[in-house]
């Protein structure tokens, strides 16, 4: 006779292999069920993390970010906000009474220029939240509580006049003047005058605000024909620190400043340091207020290749340090420890980002995190850390860190991980034709027959200083899914390798970029993964580019998706936000004419593609316009070369409506089993 207790052992047994047996491969339908982390808050006293949550709201067929807290030590969670409208930033006041967020709650009924986003208060003894700010004709970019928790600091940016002139006609016009609803020119003197997203910039600037939260009186800090940026309280309240271009054309400088101006109205800014490079990045005040830290970047004309490094200047002025030198990696997000003693940051490595603390007094790095791993965020409040991680299997999450290792606290996305099986991704490297050692990732197809060729899709990331990390990758385990293996290659350009590594392609692009992606897939081929007969290609951004470049170069491959690429590059001067480095990397066409030539040979030697190609991109994206894959679709297709043009309506560079999303992945397995695999 069975016993009760084996009988139920048995039950369990079954159940768990049942369960273990029901997991299934990604689908396209997965997208919607993931959920992305970011903005990691520590409270005050360290026992909670803040943090935001985007979902898919499919009816609406949106994003929706809303926020959360998790407990350090129980991994408890909470949400904090719901509804079908976003919350986001949040941030606890310094004496941890408060956590307030930006969001806009205007009526369902206001017209989109009477919207506005504000800043809110929950208290954290409960209740509603009640709105802090009410601001009119200004978007809210960054803000910071002061340390007394009295006043908060906004950089605000000034809506266009055209807006605040359209809002002010419309409220005073009677309802059938129909000149209120004219659209308004748009007057343009600006050097730099479009960019993805913001869209045609005129006289709309960025500048410091502080805010008396008991009287709710705003003070306007700075002015002038300039933005502020990155802006930071000084520990005792009294000043700000902010980043800013105060050259006499901003727009054509790539230098940048630190100020310190007191917190009050009619404050004279003083400069701290003035270096060339960088993109004005994040800086911090050590404890006592006598330090500030920042990042100062490569040589003004690198600003595509730029590396941050580590510095601290003494808060009145004097002379910088550079405190990462010798590390030639690149750092981001600087925070002081309690004593001063270290800076905290995150370095980007090979294929991995880590946190790393830096030694005010030597400059030695400690690197913090040992894990196969991209850690992109990391605060610590009173001995208590957390970071935002996220691995080849697992999307981010927040994890407690103990020492060096990791301690998991939210769950955010087990519930669909639970029903998944995904393919195992390794790293690869190989030797290029000039003999520089390449690395890459290599995700190999899923449930994939011992010792059978796969077809290989190479896919490029953007950038081109960006890389391939070891973090979750949705479409890298699709493809997999799909029985592709997945080629991703950290080529010469990419970050992760160095300055040198970065700076290889400076003014000659489409060279060695292209002779590492293709040494890759030879390597692959060689090792007998890879079916040299079924290979595809494509990226997104500068991943479009390459893809142009090497279709252009060779002809192995059987499919192609080119998306928010460009090939005629002279065509882009101009018509995107880049000119800047253009003219500093390239030259202006008209001095220069040859190299833009040289760098445009996928136009201009189009009869050398012979592979099926699918174009796309958004209408609406001014960081590479649609025209680069229109003028491509037109080549091919008076080539008679296999082509379609996908323009999705009202996106920019990245998209953000969840069913155009879905739209694009289905597109991506339909081009490439109709060209790669040859699947009719």
């Amino acid at each position: 006779m069975i016993s009760r207790a084996l009988l139920c052992a048995a039950t369990v047994l079954a159940t768990s292999l049942s369960f273990a047996q029901a997991k299934r491969a990604i689908t396209i339908d997965d997208l919607d069920r993931f959920r992305d982390l970011s903005d990691l808050q520590c409270s005050p006293d360290g026992n909670w993390v803040a943090y935001a949550i985007s979902e898919v709201d499919k009816a609406a067929d949106k994003h929706v970010t809303q926020l959360a807290m998790v407990n350090t030590s129980s991994g408890e969670s909470l949400r904090l906000t719901h509804g079908s409208e976003s919350s986001s930033s949040p941030r606890w006041s310094p004496d941890g009474k408060y956590l307030s967020f930006t969001a806009d709650r205007s009526p369902k009924d206001a017209k989109p220029q009477e919207k506005n986003e504000q800043v809110w208060l929950l208290d954290k003894r409960g209740g509603e939240a009640r709105q802090l700010t009410h601001l009119k004709n200004f978007d809210i970019d960054e803000y910071e509580w002061s340390p007394d928790s009295t006043r908060l600091l906004l950089v605000l940016r000034e809506k266009e006049p055209a807006e605040a002139a359209d809002k002010a006609n419309k409220s005073s016009a009677p309802k059938d003047d129909k000149d209120s609803e004219k659209p308004k020119p748009i007057v343009i003197d600006r050097y730099h005058f479009k960019e993805d997203i913001e869209g045609y910039l005129t006289s709309k600037r960025q500048h410091l605000y502080v805010y008396d939260i008991a009287s709710g009186k705003l003070d306007q800090l700075t002015s002038g024909t300039f933005d502020e940026k990155n802006a930071r309280w000084s520990p005792d309240s009294a000043k700000i620190a902010f980043v800013t271009n105060r050259d006499k054309d901003p727009d054509r400088s790539l230098r940048q400043q630190v100020f310190v101006v007191a917190a009050k109205a009619g404050a004279t800014p003083q400069t701290i340091v003035a270096y060339d490079g960088g993109e004005g990045s994040k800086i911090a005040w050590s404890p006592d207020g006598k330090l500030i830290a920042y990042l100062q970047g490569s040589e003004g004309k690198y600003t595509a290749y730029n590396m941050n490094r580590l510095a601290v200047v003494p808060s009145t002025g004097g002379a910088p340090r550079i405190l990462t030198s010798k590390l030639d990696r690149n750092v981001q997000a600087p925070e002081f420890s309690s004593d001063g003693k270290w800076v905290y940051a995150i370095e980007s490595d090979d294929r991995l980002e880590y946190p790393i603390r830096v030694s005010v007094n030597d400059g030695s790095v400690e690197r913090l995190v040992n894990e196969r791993a991209v850690v992109s965020s990391y605060c610590s409040r009173q001995g208590k850390a957390a970071v935002l991680a996220s691995d080849d299997a697992r999307p981010e999450e927040i994890y407690a860190l103990n020492g060096t290792k990791l301690r998991k606290l939210t769950q955010e996305n087990d519930a669909v991980l639970s029903e998944l099986r995904l393919a195992p991704t390794e790293d690869v490297s190989f030797t290029d034709p000039e003999g520089v050692e390449v690395h890459g990732l290599l995700t190999r197809p899923l449930d994939a027959p011992s010792g059978q060729k796969a077809p290989l899709l190479l896919r490029i990331h953007g950038g081109p200083n960006g890389q391939d990390a070891h973090e979750f990758d949705f479409a890298r385990q699709l493809f997999a899914a799909n029985g592709y293996a997945v080629l991703n290659i950290n080529y010469r350009g990419s970050s992760g390798r160095g300055e040198q590594f970065q700076r290889a392609i400076f003014a000659d692009w489409g060279n060695k970029e292209v002779a590492d992606l293709l040494a890759g897939v030879d390597s692959v081929v060689k090792s007998g993964v890879a079916d040299p007969d079924h290979l595809g290609i494509g990226g997104w951004s500068y991943g479009g580019i390459l893809t142009d470049y090497t279709i252009a170069t060779d002809t192995r491959f059987k499919g192609a998706i080119s998306g928010a690429g460009s090939a005629n590059q002279i065509s882009m001067y101009g018509e995107d936000e880049y000119v800047l480095q253009y003219d500093n990397e390239i030259g202006p066409p008209w001095k220069n004419p040859d190299a833009w030539v040289k760098i445009s040979y996928p136009f201009f030697k189009a009869d050398r593609i012979k592979t099926p190609t699918l174009f796309m991109g958004g209408d609406k994206d001014f960081n590479v316009p649609i025209i680069g894959s229109e003028q491509m679709y037109q080549a091919l297709k008076t080539l008679d070369i296999p082509t379609q043009l996908v323009v999705y309506p009202g996106e920019f560079h990245g998209f953000k409506r969840p069913s155009f999303l879905r739209d694009r992945y289905q597109r991506y397995l339909d081009w490439y089993a109709k060209w790669v695999k040859g699947s009719k």
